[in-house]
């Protein structure tokens, strides 16, 4: 999957593939314009202000306070874009927005386009990195404030129930598998839909103090009791036992450790599974060389070198911490609902 200038008619096409089009305007000005119009679609409300039906300009300014004329112009451009239509002399959602947008939508991602805010200005500092090659270490201390570290936990939620739908589904769970370790999951959810889909299992969600503080409150909301609980501690630095755990899952999570920091994990991952446990690894990835670079996971490499210390890794390497901790890595599966995603499980034989 790319993002980019889509063609909307056949001499449009031509120009694009002729290379007449100036590809740059559209990845510049019309994407960050673009994102950002979405972006203050969820702030301010729009989407949930026209979840009931659709509603002119004039209804939607008045429901969310906003100026009725500078409400028509971002209702028109949000037109223009898909993520609303035009409604007899008014405006309706879409199917995108009324799946993705609207707050009390089971798959919103309402709360990680209002994270996007913050990330925003941490992209802003992309110029700083590539000068300078210092990340910023969001992660770390003092790199998000209180406020900052709730709405990240509340953004990751909204990620993750996009992705955990598919994941849980294809999760290569041992059969009869009773404990589970959840390293870096903080709001619980992907431990949450695979104790649902397993009646036996139990969970043991590890992450940092600072993100458990904020994420509590999201894992409570599913009413899970004992069977998924949070553990403070760090990850990098936590023994994990020994044959204590029939599946050990990190997701979303070494993009944002080093080589030598994802080796020595996969060594005590390795140490802390059963006989017959497995190691899955849920995470974007990246092709191994530039020319075989998808945009989307080459993109999320800068990405995350420059919030944290490392990036995406791609199949082969997330594998070869597995074999080299002695387990035996399998095929990745692919993500289907979000493609670049995979996991990649290997099981301690």
């Amino acid at each position: 999957m790319r993002l980019g200038p889509v063609a909307s008619n056949p001499i449009e096409l031509i120009a694009v593939k002729a290379n007449l089009f100036p590809r740059p305007l559209m990845d510049t000005q019309m994407a960050f314009t673009l994102a950002r119009l979405v972006m203050v679609g969820t702030k301010l409300g729009v989407y949930d202000a026209l979840a009931a039906g659709p509603r002119t300009a004039q209804q939607v300014a008045e429901d969310i306070e906003t100026d009725p004329a500078a409400t028509e112009k971002l209702l028109f451009a949000l037109a223009g874009a898909g993520y609303t239509r035009a409604v007899d002399g008014g405006y309706g959602l879409t199917a995108v927005s009324r799946k993705w947008l609207v707050s009390d939508s089971k798959s919103s991602l309402g709360d990680k386009l209002l994270f996007q805010f913050l990330e925003w200005d941490l992209m802003e500092r992309a110029e700083d990195y590539v000068r300078t090659g210092e990340p910023l270490e969001i992660h770390s201390a003092g790199g998000l404030g209180e406020a900052d570290w709730d709405l990240y936990q509340r953004g990751m939620l909204s990620m993750a129930k996009a992705l955990a739908g598919e994941a849980v589904r294809r999760m290569p769970v041992p059969k009869g598998a009773t404990t589970m370790l959840d390293i870096g999951g903080s709001h619980g959810y992907f431990s949450v839909g695979l104790c649902r889909k397993h009646a036996g299992l139990t969970s043991e969600v590890l992450d940092l103090p600072e993100a458990i503080a904020k994420a509590a409150p999201l894992l409570a909301a599913e009413n899970m009791g004992e069977r998924v609980a949070h553990v403070a501690d760090d990850a990098l630095t936590r023994d994990l036992g020994t044959e204590a755990y029939d599946l050990v899952l990190i997701a979303n999570l070494v993009h944002h450790f080093s080589e030598r920091e994802n080796r020595d994990l996969a060594g005590r991952v390795a140490r802390a599974l059963r006989p017959d446990g497995v190691f899955a690894i849920l995470d974007a990835t990246r092709p191994r060389t530039p020319k075989e670079a998808g945009q989307l996971g080459a993109l999320l490499e800068f990405y995350f070198s420059l919030t944290s210390q490392s990036g995406t890794w791609s199949v082969q390497e997330m594998a070869g911490w597995q074999q080299d901790a002695g387990l035996s890595a399998k095929r990745s599966i692919g993500m289907r609902t979000i493609p670049g995603v995979v996991i990649q499980a290997a099981v301690k034989n």
